[in-house]
């Protein structure tokens, strides 16, 4: 019997361990090690994509938090889209030329710490989310990463 994982939860940090195991679990989750994208017969789960979530800070980035991935479909970014329109989100589109997922991970949430620092937003740190698509999936043929954070 196949089954499937909708979401994993690690707690971690921004630390080079903490991103280091945040690389590991990404690598269980594409390898079909960890049944998200894939079930346990490492078949293809058609209309889903995977997407990071950040939540229950001890405090800022610099902190401990939660990092859940999990699957979800289409509709959870028309709902995001609906949210950044009205103030309690913004988004962010990063786009790496050269087509490598952690570069363009890094520019967008550079942007965003930038901005924080800069007084131009005001996160909540309640629940971020962040999808990197890579460039065979996108329109462009580039890679993209898609962050929503929460604002005040």
């Amino acid at each position: 019997m196949a089954y499937k994982l909708n979401k994993i939860t690690i707690r971690t940090d921004n630390s080079k361990e903490g991103i280091n195991n945040i690389g590991d679990i990404w690598n269980d989750i594409t390898s079909g090690k960890l049944p998200i994208i894939f079930d346990s017969e490492h078949i293809f789960q058609q209309g889903i994509s995977p997407i990071s979530k950040y939540s229950n800070y001890s405090s800022d980035e610099n902190g401990d938090y939660d990092l859940t991935i999990m699957a979800v479909t289409a509709d959870f970014f028309q709902k995001m889209d609906d949210k950044v329109s009205k103030g309690s989100y913004k988004k962010y589109d990063e786009k790496d030329e050269n087509g490598e997922i952690g570069v363009c991970t890094r520019k967008a949430w550079e942007k965003v710490w930038s901005e924080q620092k800069s007084g131009d937003i005001h996160r909540t740190f309640t629940a971020d989310f962040e999808s990197t698509v890579p460039g065979e999936y996108t329109k462009d043929g580039k890679v993209h990463c898609y962050l929503y954070v929460a604002i005040q």
